[in-house]
């Protein structure tokens, strides 16, 4: 039978979600958990792949097993074995045809960007101590509904067929000293959301204009757009799949 697994991380220790040779990442970390805990070798597939340093507050990965653990409390018995920067939130049955990343329509992020200096949140947003011009951050947010090839906020050298995402929301909201960026899109490049931000800052610095930005996006080429922000103010924080996948 095939399982979902929901959960959450602060992703500083972590070598980015998906399994590395030579690094901790949060894939392995809970492919050890199951497997010790179901007594049998367990590989989950991720909803995505977040980078190193990158934080989740809602993420989704299945993965198969044959037995029956709905005697035990899975996910209490998980939460007991996992270290306290990883919680499991549910682990749910699903039709065995689905798959936690080809199977969700849109996914959301969150960058956060803290105007003044504060020691409690320094390694969870990105600190920039200049005024941003919010107006023109939102005001280039709208420009992105234009366009569906993004290639110009991609990394170099991935390996996608398409560049193409479709961009359902994306807007900044302000609260105090605290800047919050919010994107939602049916797919995202590597790098994107970092380098949309970085654009968007440049932008609110006053350093390129907003009309500027449809240049960027036809150019196609990741040198014209903006630097890439660091990633531990990145979040993900939902992920939408058909209410149809769960095997009722």
């Amino acid at each position: 039978m095939r399982y979902f697994l929901e959960l959450s991380y602060n992703g500083k220790a972590y070598h980015g979600w998906q399994n590395q040779p030579n690094a901790i990442s949060v894939q392995e970390v809970l492919e050890n958990a199951l497997s010790t805990i179901l007594k049998t070798k367990i590989s989950i597939m991720g909803a995505g792949r977040t980078d190193t340093g990158v934080h989740a507050s809602q993420m989704f990965a299945h993965f198969d097993f044959e037995g029956d653990f709905k005697s035990m409390d899975i996910v209490y018995k998980l939460n007991s074995f996992l270290p306290k920067d990883i919680a499991v939130t549910s682990v749910f049955e699903v039709k065995p045809e689905i798959h936690a990343r080809f199977y969700a329509t849109s996914r959301t992020y969150n960058y956060k960007v803290s105007t003044s200096k504060n020691v409690f949140d320094y390694d969870f947003a990105y600190q920039i101590q200049m005024p941003l011009d919010v107006e023109k951050m939102n005001d280039a947010c709208k420009i992105l509904f234009e366009y569906k090839d993004f290639q110009c906020f991609s990394k170099t050298n991935t390996d996608v067929k398409t560049y193409n995402c479709d961009i359902k929301e994306a807007y900044w909201t302000k609260n105090n000293d605290q800047l919050v960026f919010t994107i939602t899109a049916d797919r995202f490049l590597r790098n994107m959301v970092r380098a949309i931000v970085g654009t968007m800052i440049n932008i609110g610095l006053g350093k390129m204009k907003v009309e500027e930005l449809h240049a960027v996006i036809a150019s196609k080429s990741r040198s014209e757009a903006g630097f890439s922000v660091p990633a531990h103010g990145l979040y993900l924080v939902k992920i939408v799949y058909p209410e149809s996948i769960k095997n009722n």
